[in-house]
């Protein structure tokens, strides 16, 4: 009867471990199936979807205004750019550090975890 039982663990550990290399084999062969298959075509996908796009918008006429100058965008873009940086405060930069008293206590002290009292 123990020769059984020995026997039964033998061949349970042998499934358990083709199972699992046939889970992380399989899952490697999916993932090289993927990077050399499936991952190309989403990319081409990806750029034919984009070259739609840029035709799209390459289509449409542009209004040229020529009362908008360089000045005029140079002001807006300051006023912006003041308008985001202004939400911090000038603070002074001068730092003060104090140092704590540290209170003594013979846990920390070092003299006694270095030598042995006698």
């Amino acid at each position: 009867m123990n020769l059984m039982l020995s026997i039964d663990r033998i061949s349970e550990g042998y499934l358990i471990l083709t199972t699992g290399l046939s889970i992380v084999f399989s899952a490697l062969l999916l993932l090289v199936l993927f990077f050399k298959y499936g991952l190309p075509l989403l990319l081409y996908s990806y750029k034919m979807i984009t070259k739609k796009r840029v035709a799209q918008i390459e289509k449409q006429p542009v209004n040229n205004n020529e009362e908008f100058t360089g000045e005029i965008a140079a002001a807006i873009s300051t006023a912006i750019h003041l308008y985001l940086n202004d939400n911090h405060d000038n603070e002074n930069a001068v730092l003060t550090i104090k140092q704590a008293r540290k209170m003594y206590s013979p846990w920390s002290s070092k003299f006694y975890t270095v030598h042995s009292r006698l």
